[in-house]
């Protein structure tokens, strides 16, 4: 259900970060590392399930929303996620 815009003590600009503004063009990140750096936090911080959750929520659009920048690479065993970066012409 919509909650008034009266309920909270302030308001943010919906801005985020510019994948060249995040991530280093000769690394390469898994969404958790993007979630957790779009939040001003160390890309390996311990956080917990329940906050890593909400993070991602937050990850996975901007990853969609930014694909044109970026490249993916496929993980490097089973058991690990997938990896983006930034798409930069060599």
């Amino acid at each position: 259900m919509p909650v008034s815009k009266d309920e909270f003590d302030q308001l943010h600009p919906c801005d985020f970060y510019t994948p060249e503004e995040l991530l280093d063009s000769g690394q390469m990140y898994t969404v958790y590392e993007i979630a957790r750096m779009l939040q001003e936090l160390d890309p390996d911080a311990e956080i917990d399930a329940e906050t890593e959750s909400i993070l991602l929520d937050w990850a996975i659009p901007w990853v969609i929303s930014n694909a044109d920048e970026l490249v993916v690479a496929d993980p490097r065993d089973d058991d690990e996620p997938g990896y983006y970066g930034l798409a930069t012409e060599e």
